[in-house]
């Protein structure tokens, strides 16, 4: 494990954070951030290069943990960003989170970017509604403990997954119309073409946050640009039912 994974760079302006103190040292990161691990190494290089250049931003001035990020690779070297991407690419990726369909959820508290269910007296459910609630599983060994090998559940609302497969797969909307088919570029399984990056099984959240986030002008860049016309002819049902589907799978 290189350094700047596994220690980061007190000496640097502003200091450099250990890689693996939010992506862990699986690379599986959490909903709040991005899952690295087995990315093709040209990809996560260009995403450093673009948060760099400002064109990796978030769409929610709340999320701070994107601008952080961005100062990370700005004090980067262009060795520590090799190391890191090397790193990363060469971790297997194996999925972390089970997806749900159910019209109740268990009721949820925000802590430091995640969902934590509410324990004690007030515990209890509550409807889904149209939203995905990605939760730990073990909310002490996740956050408290910072275990990589602790799992997630990500509660959708009933029919989610049906149609999510009809647009990942044929590119159906959730109003009947027509959008690229995920598959088209990350591939039949979804597991990445090339520098395509892979999307099965990874967070739900963080795949409808990225979607977003391109809608509304949050990401820009080689890749991104490319993404911007499809994400554009989706609503948010799209992005909840794709991402959510596309956890769902295995990779």
């Amino acid at each position: 494990m290189p350094e700047i994974v596994a220690h980061g760079r007190q000496a640097a302006n502003p200091t450099i954070f250990a890689c693996s103190l939010c992506h862990q040292t699986s690379g599986k990161g959490r909903p709040e951030n991005a899952s690295v691990a087995g990315l093709p190494y040209d990809y996560i290089v260009q995403q450093l290069m673009d948060f760099r250049k400002g064109l990796r931003k978030t769409s929610d001035p709340r999320k701070t943990n994107t601008g952080t990020m961005a100062g990370f690779a700005k004090a980067m070297t262009e060795e520590e960003i090799k190391q890191a991407a090397t790193f990363f690419a060469s971790v297997p990726f194996t999925p972390m989170v089970r997806v749900v369909e159910s019209a109740t959820a268990p009721k949820a508290r925000p802590v430091a970017g995640l969902f934590l269910k509410v324990e004690g007296a007030e515990a209890g459910e509550e409807p889904i509604g149209d939203r995905i609630l990605e939760v730990p599983d073990d909310a002490h060994q996740t956050e408290y403990l910072r275990n990589p090998h602790s799992g997630y559940t990500a509660y959708v609302p009933p029919g989610t997954l049906k149609k999510g497969e009809a647009l990942v797969n044929n590119g159906v909307t959730a109003d009947g119309g027509k959008a690229t088919a995920c598959t088209v570029c990350h591939g039949p399984d979804l597991r990445g073409i090339g520098p395509v990056p892979p999307l099965a099984g990874r967070s739900p959240s963080y795949i409808a946050r990225q979607l977003y986030d391109m809608q509304h002008g949050g990401r820009s860049g080689i890749w991104a640009d490319l993404m911007i016309p499809v994400v554009g002819r989706l609503n948010t049902e799209d992005l909840l039912t794709a991402s959510a589907y596309i956890a769902s799978l295995q990779p």
